[in-house]
This record gives structure tokens, C-alpha cells and sequence, in this order.
């Protein structure tokens, strides 16, 4: 995975409302539940026995070794409350926008005796919906790190860079050394 869409899936976990399950039978019945019923698809995604995901779901075995426990939190987390996470996704969309920080270093390309260095910059913008919308179907399409980092280039460029189009009218933004980026909507 690469850092846009590990920071996609970090700010759709800060949307839940509830935490997630923390024994491991819990979190392992929750597994279950999210397969409808099935040990067998649990069991092939734990890289576990299927009659080791039953002892669990049975509250047989309770603490779970620290590997199994880091995977089993790992899927918890991913399919955890599916329905507030959509509806976040979806209000980012349509009304709230998102918001970017990131580190990174940003070259321009703009017109001739402006400086087009690229020097590393701290910046935390608000996106619009559309910038939203359009990383979230990416995403969703399963597009490459790259097709996500110039749909948040772009946007940065426009809104930050550009100021909505309101100044530097041939501006063009290179994003590259990304040191980090944190999302949020």
C-alpha cells in the first residue's frame, strides 16, 4: 500500500464511533459475524485453523499470540462499523470536503522569471467535496499510489497554490518526497 491510501484508510478509522472489540474472542466472534457465520473464511484469512477460530468464538482460548492478535485487530479494524464509515465518506463527498497535512516537496512549473525550485513544505489545506469525491472513487476503483497522489497534487494546486484560480494561472505543482501526509474528514 502506499502512503495516500494508508492515509485513507487511517482517517476512515477515526470516523467510527464505537471502539472496536478488545478480547480476543470478541474480536474473533465479530470476524465471524462479518463472514456470516462462516469459520472456515475467518479461519483462511487468520492464516489460523478453522477449529482454533471455533475455540475462540467458544471463549476456549483468550488470549490470542501477538501476531494472531495484531492480524486479527488488523481485519477487525477494516471491517468495522461499515455504515458510519460511509456515511462519513459520503458527507466528505458531498458537503465537508477533507483535509490534507502533509510534508513533501513541491516543484512548479509555472511562467518564465518565477522560481520553479522545489523546496520541502509543511502545508494543511481543506479540499473541497469534489477532491473528496474523486480520491474516494479512485480508492475504490483500486487505483495506483500515484493516480492518488496527483488527484491530492491537483487539488493542492488549485486551492492552496492557485487560490481557486484567482492567481499563478499556468501554475503547474509537482508533489514528490513525501515525507508524510495525514487526511481527515
Amino acid at each position: 500500500m502506499g502512503i495516500i491510501q494508508d492515509s485513507l484508510d487511517k482517517a476512515a478509522e477515526h470516523t467510527t464511533t464505537r471502539p472496536i472489540p478488545k478480547s480476543g474472542p470478541a474480536q474473533m466472534r465479530f470476524l465471524v459475524k462479518a463472514e456470516k457465520g462462516s469459520t472456515r473464511s475467518v479461519a483462511e484469512l487468520l492464516g489460523i485453523s478453522q477449529r482454533t477460530v471455533e475455540r475462540y468464538v467458544k471463549a476456549q482460548l483468550k488470549r490470542p499470540r501477538s501476531d494472531l492478535a495484531a492480524r486479527m485487530e488488523r481485519e477487525v479494524r477494516k471491517r468495522w462499523q461499515p455504515r458510519v464509515r460511509e456515511r462519513a465518506k459520503k458527507r466528505a463527498a458531498t458537503t465537508d470536503g477533507i483535509v490534507i497535512e502533509t510534508r513533501a516537496r513541491f516543484g512548479f512549473t509555472a511562467a518564465p522569471g518565477s522560481s520553479d525550485d522545489g523546496r520541502i513544505r509543511l502545508i494543511t489545506q481543506a479540499l473541497p467535496p469534489a477532491y473528496a469525491a474523486r480520491l474516494f472513487d479512485a480508492q475504490a476503483a483500486g487505483a495506483a499510489e500515484q493516480d492518488l497522489q496527483n488527484i491530492a497534487a491537483e487539488g493542492l494546486q488549485e486551492i492552496y497554490f492557485k487560490d481557486r484560480g484567482r492567481r499563478a494561472d499556468g501554475l503547474q505543482v509537482e508533489f514528490t518526497d513525501i515525507d508524510y501526509v495525514e487526511l481527515d474528514y
